[in-house]
């Protein structure tokens, strides 16, 4: 036994450490703040995919099938997904994420075989029977990211930084992990950057999803270096007010304690993140953390886009899975594994359910200030902002959030998916089922058939497409 022991330690100094690789800030990461591309901007849409492996890209890749079926029509190939504003990934959700905010609607075109059916656990150690991998484990995390961080970059990304992003796409792109030290959710912005005086625009994309997608054990958390003193780092205001206001949210203080931390010398030097998962699966919480901190009603939009804005949809892709415990149906169990697994489930259901109720709050009292502040608009304004009053309703503006989840499939189908594994590689006929339950689930989504419905309501011509569904022109 004490040899065994001693095996172990030495094997567990093999374990794989991630090395913090982001640069000290040279300049603004103000510039990556995301223009969101207003056109017409009658229409904005808000996605949130949520965590579960391969499973849950794929589920968020069908969803996002779905939004360009819906509304397509002639000379609109892309549906509603020219309407995309906003995309929020936690883990495998976060693959999909960024493969949009990157490459837009034409990052959906070849992304099942590139992808979605390929083993992206090809450098990854998985084997539990292992020793060197149960010592790995022990000692903080199996894989480094030159497994599937590696994976990432060479078949989707290509080197691929925050700054291409940018460059690339006028979709506002949330990466969210998990600050295991200070319990919140890490969300790769310029905000958070800005706190570490750390340059976003170098940071791989690849880098960012595989700390979102850092299962713990599995994984070696990614580490990020607080860069201390290298910029002129002054707080925002809402962190300030945060620190004083007993009203401010749960989450905002916390995030803003976070933050405060990461200037701390004395406090934070290296900043250890893991799967977004474990605080928030949903991806949520940092917009409701972002309209919280608000200086103006219409905030995050610009006053532009408020006033033009007449519909939003924000849709939560949801790809987690019911087990059945058989230690539910007897007197014995769970085993320690069993009891460690069914904590920790439990605790990251709790903080998401949690983050998507105070998202949808948020979102609604929103909904509520922005008519207030459109309605106190002067004419004068309204023509400056918008173009022309022709037309001008300063209440018609409806909002739709909802969650997208195999809970509204039939049941036998429903037992099916919750046998897919929550793995980096599934057979194809596992993958094609998620798609077509994504494409499913989100059509069966009231809020998003209420949406749809309302755009044929104020005055959107609409059309009936083949197989009996309604579908929109958009733009008009």
């Amino acid at each position: 036994m004490r040899i065994a022991i001693i095996l172990l330690l030495i094997l567990a100094g093999c374990a794989p450490w991630n090395w913090p690789q982001n640069l000290p800030l040279n300049g603004e990461n103000a510039a990556l703040v995301e223009p969101l591309v207003v056109g017409d901007g009658e229409l904005y849409i808000g996605l949130a995919f949520s965590g579960g492996g391969m499973r849950a890209t794929a589920f968020a890749y069908g969803m996002l099938k779905e939004l360009r079926a819906a509304g397509m029509v002639t000379g609109t190939p892309n549906g509603l997904l020219d309407h995309v504003r906003l995309v929020s990934g936690v883990s495998g959700g976060s693959v999909m994420a960024a493969q949009f905010g990157l490459n837009g609607p034409q990052g959906l075109d070849g992304f099942r075989e590139t992808y979605l059916i390929t083993n992206a656990e090809k450098y990854m150690a998985t084997s539990a029977l292992n020793p060197l991998t149960i010592a790995k484990g022990v000692a903080g995390g199996v894989n480094s990211r030159e497994t599937f961080g590696r994976y990432l970059d060479e078949v989707l990304f290509k080197g691929a930084t925050f700054g291409d992003l940018r460059k690339r796409s006028g979709v506002k792109t949330w990466i969210n992990a998990t600050d295991v030290a200070n319990n919140t959710p890490f969300l790769f912005s310029p905000e958070t950057f800005d706190a570490l005086c750390s340059d976003l625009s170098k940071v791989l994309l690849s880098e960012a999803v595989a700390a979102s997608a850092a299962y713990p054990l599995v994984f070696t958390p990614i580490v990020l270096t607080a860069h201390h003193g290298k910029c002129d780092y002054r707080e925002p205001d809402w962190l300030t007010a945060a620190r004083y206001n007993p009203e401010a949210t749960a989450a905002m203080r916390a995030h803003a304690r976070a933050l405060e931390s990461y200037g701390n010398p004395d406090e934070v030097k290296f900043v250890k993140l893991l799967d977004g998962g474990i605080t928030d699966n949903f991806g949520t919480t940092g917009l409701a953390v972002e309209r919280a901190r608000a200086q103006a009603p219409f905030a995050p939009m610009t006053p532009e886009e408020a006033v033009k804005l007449k519909r939003m949809l924000f849709l939560v892709a949801n790809a987690g899975v019911e087990k059945d415990y058989d230690w539910t149906r007897r007197v014995a169990g769970p085993g320690g594994v069993g009891m460690a697994m069914s904590i920790a489930t439990s605790a990251m259901a709790a903080a998401s359910r949690s983050g998507y109720d105070s998202m949808r709050g948020e979102l609604r009292f929103w909904e509520t200030e922005l008519i207030e502040w459109r309605c106190a608009l002067p004419l004068s304004e309204v023509r400056r902002l918008r173009g022309s009053t022709d037309g001008w309703d300063c209440r018609d503006v409806k909002l739709f959030v909802g969650e997208v989840s195999f809970a509204s499939l039939p049941d036998a189908t429903r037992d099916k998916l919750d046998e897919v594994p929550t793995r980096l590689k599934l057979a194809a006929a596992q993958v094609d089922m998620v798609i077509e339950a994504g494409r499913l689930a989100t059509r069966a989504a009231p809020e998003f058939n209420g949406f749809l419905a309302s755009l044929a309501g104020n005055g959107v011509e609409g059309r009936i497409a083949a197989g009996g569904r309604r579908v929109v022109p958009l733009g008009n």
